[in-house]
């Protein structure tokens, strides 16, 4: 029985407007990404349950969208936690390739964020069997999905690649 997974990354923030690595903050949707949580929630209105990582803007993303089945946050879905760069410029946090096993000062490496991605799809396989499923996260957790499940690239090779938003990623478990 196949698992559809439906990944979309949260909504645009202050920090992001202001090239902020917001890495474990709460974090605030801008006025742009309330838009765009709106449009969020209208396109995925398929889906059987919604996760999210429990980070505010996540949280505030899946809120926004209005969407009425059930919402489940999991601190596994957080971001890359950058430790001492939390709230930093985004380009102080250096090349990420380099933080692949390395964690940041007082946070995590990129490798210990894939194992609990690795743990996060462990237990929508066996509880969400068949179901579409709606997961809202941030950019390490993209790059995560897209190496388990997607393209299979290396996650340097990831990490590299510039972000290109669209508006969801499609995986099957």
């Amino acid at each position: 029985m196949t698992t559809t997974l439906i990944y979309e990354t949260h909504s645009i923030t202050t920090d992001n407007e202001e090239g902020t690595a917001t890495g474990w903050l709460p974090g605030e949707l801008s006025a742009e990404g309330r838009r765009l949580g709106v449009g969020l929630g209208e396109r995925r209105r398929d889906v059987d349950v919604v996760f999210s990582s429990d980070l505010r803007r996540a949280v505030q993303t899946v809120e926004v969208a209005g969407l009425k089945m059930p919402h489940l946050q999991d601190w596994r879905l957080r971001e890359c936690d950058y430790g001492e760069l939390n709230g930093s410029p985004a380009d102080s946090l250096g090349p990420r390739r380099d933080r692949i096993d390395v964690p940041f000062p007082g946070g995590q490496s990129y490798r210990e964020v894939l194992g609990l991605t690795e743990s996060f799809l462990a237990d929508i396989s066996r509880w969400y069997a068949g179901r579409r499923v709606l997961v809202v996260a941030h950019s390490a957790n993209r790059w995560c999905l897209d190496h388990l499940l997607g393209s299979r690239l290396p996650l340097e090779e990831l990490l590299d690649a510039p972000f290109e938003w669209q508006p969801g990623w499609k995986y099957e478990l």
